[in-house]
């Protein structure tokens, strides 16, 4: 089981620019730029460009073509290839479905998906599937953010709504809600809505953020399990950091593991941010989530599993990470939040090997781990920009003869250091079969991917804003493809 380690001297060597820009990247909500890491990289190679775009713009790969395919989309959350043939993408801010031509880019149809609230943050316009059986029953089904409150005052929500693809007019209609009243935030929500090989649906709701920045006082309830009565009632508070399964029309599966004696949605809990779940070759579900400052996870996911955040970062390991409880602190209102010790004496503080739940899961890979005495604060004022992590936004398992060698693979999108990440399963599940490789590097923050049926093009959308780490090293603040998909066309020995 391998772990990357991170160098002070890898910061300290693109850090000074990012004095220079650091203030207008924490601009941004979102984790920015990650470190480096010393794994192997496949060689670059052809490049096509579209759109009056500037090769320099594009990322290059050997054995791949590259073009823009589309742009001027409104934060893309999610991209699937349809049934129909066409791209569905999901806009987080602009609060529409996009279907484009995946051989022109063309916008064949944009549907608005009504109530949709976003007002900042990480809200807004989020997962999307379709039913296993949509050429019959022209099912999709979105997670979006919503307001309840009907007066002045924003009272945020989420909900998962079924709706009905209408093909004739490229519209949707007929909402049927099957969840709704789900927590909801402008950071962590996470939102990632997948059908499972079991027929059952699988959501990713995140941490809401908790414990940090504007959120610090308020609590984390990751490790929180629901009473009967909660259930009962559909008061899904303790539903945060959590990975839910659940009938296709919403209901508890009667298979669901009992929790504390209660049965609910909830399939694993202990996460904190996980913005990307896929089914394996084996059938067993992974996911890929943020850490804190350190230790983004790729997790295999066990019915019951307890993931241990926000107790645990990573492995337990007492690297780096130990559990500040802002929230408990009978004076938070008065103090200034700081993620980085000394913390104020009033603020608990909790060591990982504190934490001793039998049912703790730990992860396959992290990226990355590093060591205690790992300097976050240098060089001062890049805040999370420096930090040890990646920010995984989501995973796909490719499933093609057309790479033989990726086939059963994943591939893992990246936010800050502008990449995708090849993951290679060993025939267990439970491990990795060798160092995860980076790949298609850019100056671009991909937001998730989707493969073609034939599987000779991955199609890769981007977020219209945000940091990323450029090809040189130093951050920069303005990404190179905003709001865009990419087309990454195979021609032959892709490795890794």
């Amino acid at each position: 089981m391998s772990r990357f380690k991170v160098r002070n001297d890898v910061a300290i060597a693109f850090g000074l620019i990012l004095i220079l820009v650091a203030p207008i990247m924490l601009m941004t909500s979102q984790s920015a730029v990650g470190q480096k890491n010393e794994t192997s990289l496949v060689s670059n190679n052809s490049t096509s460009t579209a759109q009056g775009l500037t090769e320099a713009a594009l990322p290059t790969q050997e054995g791949f073509s590259v073009r823009v395919l589309a742009t001027n989309f409104s934060a893309p959350h999610n991209i699937l290839y349809g049934p129909d043939n066409a791209l569905w993408i999901t806009e987080r801010i602009g609060k529409n479905i996009s279907r484009v031509d995946p051989g022109t880019g063309e916008k064949l149809s944009t549907m608005r998906v009504p109530n949709v609230h976003q007002s900042g943050g990480q809200d807004g316009l989020m997962g999307m599937t379709f039913d296993p059986d949509f050429n019959n029953t022209n099912y999709i089904y979105v997670a979006y953010t919503y307001d309840v409150d009907s007066g002045n005052d924003l009272e945020r929500r989420t909900k998962i709504t079924r709706f009905t693809y209408d093909p004739q007019n490229a519209s949707i209609g007929q909402p049927l809600d099957l969840m709704n009243g789900l927590s909801a935030s402008v950071d962590h929500n996470s939102g990632r809505l997948i059908f499972g090989p079991d027929g059952m649906i699988y959501y990713t709701i995140g941490d809401q953020g908790n414990n940090q920045f504007d959120n610090y006082c308020t609590p984390i309830r990751a490790q929180v399990l629901p009473t009967e009565d909660q259930v009962e009632s559909q008061n899904w508070t303790a539903y945060e950091g959590k990975v839910l399964r659940m009938n296709p029309d919403g209901s508890i599966p009667a298979d669901n593991p009992e929790l504390d004696g209660v049965r609910s949605h909830i399939f694993t809990y202990g996460h904190r941010n996980a913005q990307g779940i896929a089914a394996g070759p084996n059938g067993d579900l992974y996911v890929v989530e943020h850490g804190d400052k350190t230790d983004d996870e790729f997790n295999r996911l066990q019915e019951g599993g307890n993931y241990g955040w926000p107790n645990v970062a990573g492995f337990i390991d007492g690297q780096a990470y130990q559990y500040a409880n802002w929230s408990a602190a009978e004076n938070c209102e008065e103090l200034t939040f700081n993620n980085i010790p000394p913390f104020p004496p009033s603020v608990p503080v909790m060591n990982e090997s504190e934490f001793a739940a039998p049912d703790f899961v730990p992860p396959i890979q992290t990226f990355y781990t590093v060591d205690n005495d790992h300097n976050f604060t240098s060089p001062p004022d890049c805040g999370y920009v420096c930090w040890p992590t990646v920010a995984p936004s989501s995973l796909r398992l490719y499933t093609s003869e057309t790479i033989p060698e990726w086939n059963g693979t994943f591939l893992m999108t990246t936010l800050k250091g502008g990449n995708i990440f090849h993951l290679d399963l060993s025939e267990n599940g439970a491990t990795l079969a060798d160092e995860p490789t980076e790949m298609f590097r850019s100056e671009d923050r991909y937001r998730d991917l989707a493969f073609s049926p034939d599987g000779d093009t991955i199609y890769v959308i981007t977020d219209s804003s945000g940091p990323v780490q450029s090809i040189e090293g130093p951050p920069i603040a303005t990404i190179k493809n905003p709001g865009s998909v990419l087309e990454f066309r195979y021609g032959g020995s892709a490795g890794p």
